[in-house]
């Protein structure tokens, strides 16, 4: 989309978006344009969800047969499985006592709260509770951990302080979209996958963009700062699987900031996880996504390397979510709308297999 496009058409494209689900656009905005943020800002839910999402439909998350192989760490193992086996050890309870020996008996994790269907403050929801698909799982983790899926105080983070937010104590856990891979596994430590996606370009639906391909010459690509796309756009930008005249100067704290300035004009595509890409699709009927997937990714819990106790707890909880169709119903409820195309599943439909090291 050429930048100097008309005020008044931008604006008339943006009112139309904000319509594609009820005022999800407006708040987006209002995050990519705060100088302020206010990082890790508590949230304390007094509910375990609330029934019924604002807004379904969307398009499905489209899988590419080219998709790289799955890269291996330098131990020879592949990121999503290193985590801890569910049982073992040497008994330790160390983190888990801290917890519940608070004055305050919640569990503090940090979330992201405008990423549509995952984490995110639903308008038409008067409780003002988190709703989404990791928040689910957050609440289940509370309630297997502390015995009450309500003893949860949420913080949310931006994508570059995931990381920090972990190492520093400031949360126990993150629970965020975060793809497990090997640079990550030297800061943080991860719990087995709970969700299987891989990297996607959205763009307006006008665009002569079709992929993650030569379309992207001459284009302005927004990323998220701290991201797995970023880090794939600056590896590609130098090995030459990216087009040299592609722009990727436009990186910014926090994701959806990308879908604003993408309805704004100021950039022409988007890289993110195709999960989140769908989810992004759903709110503004004005893009779309773009070819499939370009890399295979997994989303796991982030906790402190020297939490032992408690990954293996969050790994219980995990292989228990799946067996007894809790994550299921979480993926039906949430994600199904904007990822399955009709009775078509996309193949993150399917919670991904726990390898432990």
């Amino acid at each position: 989309m050429n930048a100097q496009r008309p005020t008044h058409r931008l604006a008339q494209r943006l009112r139309t978006s904000l319509r594609g689900w009820g005022g999800v656009g407006a708040m987006a905005a209002v995050c990519a344009l705060a100088v302020a943020f206010a990082l890790l800002l508590p949230l304390t839910t007094r509910t375990s969800g609330a029934d019924g999402a604002a807004g379904s439909g969307g398009q499905g998350v489209a899988h590419a047969t080219q998709a790289r192989a799955e890269t291996k760490c330098d131990n020879g193992l592949l990121p999503q499985d290193q985590s801890l086996s569910p049982s073992g050890g040497d008994g330790s309870t160390t983190t888990i006592d801290k917890i519940k020996a608070r004055k305050d008996r919640r569990l503090i994790v940090g979330v992201d709260t405008n990423s549509y269907r995952w984490g995110y403050l639903n308008p038409n929801n008067a409780s003002g509770e988190l709703e989404g698909f990791d928040i689910d799982l957050v609440h289940r983790i509370a309630k297997d951990l502390l015995g009450d899926p309500k003893a949860v105080s949420f913080k949310a983070i931006p994508t570059n302080q995931r990381i920090p937010a972990i190492q520093s104590g400031a949360v126990d856990m993150v629970v965020r979209t975060m793809t497990i891979n090997c640079d990550r596994l030297g800061d943080v430590a991860f719990s087995a996958p709970y969700f299987s996606t891989g990297q996607q370009v959205l763009a307006l639906k006008t665009s002569t963009i079709t992929g993650y391909n030569k379309t992207l010459a001459d284009k302005r690509i927004c990323s998220a700062d701290g991201s797995t796309a970023l880090d794939n756009l600056e590896a590609d930008k130098g090995s030459g699987k990216l087009p040299a005249s592609a722009n990727i100067k436009t990186v910014v704290p926090n994701q959806l900031d990308c879908l604003v300035k993408l309805q704004l004009g100021e950039v022409d595509a988007v890289v993110t996880d195709g999960a989140l890409a769908a989810s992004q699709a759903a709110q503004d009927p004005t893009v779309e996504l773009k070819g499939g997937l370009f890399t295979t990714e997994y989303y796991g819990v982030a906790m402190n390397k020297d939490s032992k106790d408690l990954i293996r707890q969050v790994n219980r909880t995990l292989q228990n979510y799946i067996k007894d169709g809790g994550w299921q119903e979480s993926y039906k409820k949430w994600l199904h709308p904007t990822m399955d195309n009709g009775d078509k599943k996309s193949a993150s439909a399917t919670p991904p297999a726990a390898h432990y090291k």
